[in-house]
């Protein structure tokens, strides 16, 4: 039995094409302009390329991009082709192929990156401790604030409410609650710099 190698992690990559004979497929006949040409060759092979790369690919998109660049290969390729008098199709299937395993073999030679969890114990006191000091330090900067000023930034910031939601709660025109969430935040950071100069 043949080893089948896997392509990216996913589905099995079976190299064998079973095609049934081809009798129908015009040998060589293809049209002088490269265009067309390449037209014709869709029309006539790309669904049933599409059906024989997706059962290989993981999705839909990589299957895309393998029969695309299975055409831009065939399209460089014109000349030889028109010239041949073999079929095209299985010329297709073997460049789909080829493209699958070269596809597989690069995934396989990419290191995978798994990404570093946090260690959980690791700096969560120091965390922990910080969010504490801040929190502490900016409930001492609002109790510093008029009370307009505290109360639109609670309504904002711990209630969540936007601003309009801030404008209603309290009971003042959209323009104030704006103009007063502006002079609020403005006041907050001078207070918080200055509690930060007299920690320093």
């Amino acid at each position: 039995m043949i080893p089948r190698p896997r392509l990216n992690g996913g589905s099995l990559l079976f190299v064998l094409v079973g095609m049934p004979v081809i009798t129908h497929d015009p040998c060589g006949q293809l049209p002088a302009d490269a265009d067309a040409a390449i037209r014709q060759l869709y029309c006539r092979h790309a669904e049933a390329l599409h059906v024989y790369v997706e059962r290989f690919c993981t999705d839909g998109t990589s299957a895309d991009d393998v029969v695309q660049e299975t055409f831009i290969r065939a399209w460089r390729h014109l000349s030889k082709l028109g010239a041949d008098d073999r079929p095209i199709r299985p010329w297709l299937f073997r460049v789909a192929r080829n493209l699958l395993i070269d596809a597989d073999r690069a995934a396989r030679a990419r290191p995978v990156l798994v990404q570093a969890l946090p260690d959980e114990d690791a700096g969560t006191d120091s965390a922990l401790l910080d969010q504490v000091l801040d929190r502490e330090l900016v409930c001492a900067a609002l109790q510093h604030l008029s009370p307009a000023h505290r109360a639109v930034l609670i309504e904002a910031f711990y209630n969540g409410g936007s601003l309009a939601a801030v404008a209603r709660e309290l009971g003042i025109p959209h323009g104030t609650a704006r103009s007063r969430m502006h002079y609020a935040l403005q006041a907050l950071r001078q207070q918080l710099h200055e509690n930060d100069a007299i920690a320093c």
